[in-house]
């Protein structure tokens, strides 16, 4: 059997943890800052947990995180 492949992508955006869950970055920071509020942009700092209706698909692409 050959081995499973990991998507490229998935590997850049997604980071596993040791207590089982996956570090995500907060997405809606790139671009087109201008009409959103200074809060807003404050509050899009920093790094989220990949939600539980997520995980499956998220494990899926990264077999061996």
């Amino acid at each position: 059997m050959p081995k499973m492949k990991t998507k490229s992508g998935a590997a850049k955006r997604f980071k596993a943890l040791a207590n089982g869950g996956v570090k995500r970055g907060q997405a809606f920071k790139r671009h087109i800052l201008t009409k959103k509020t200074t809060k807003n942009k404050r509050q899009l700092r920093g790094t989220l947990m990949v939600d539980a209706t997520n995980m499956r698909s998220v494990r899926a692409m990264l077999p061996y995180a």
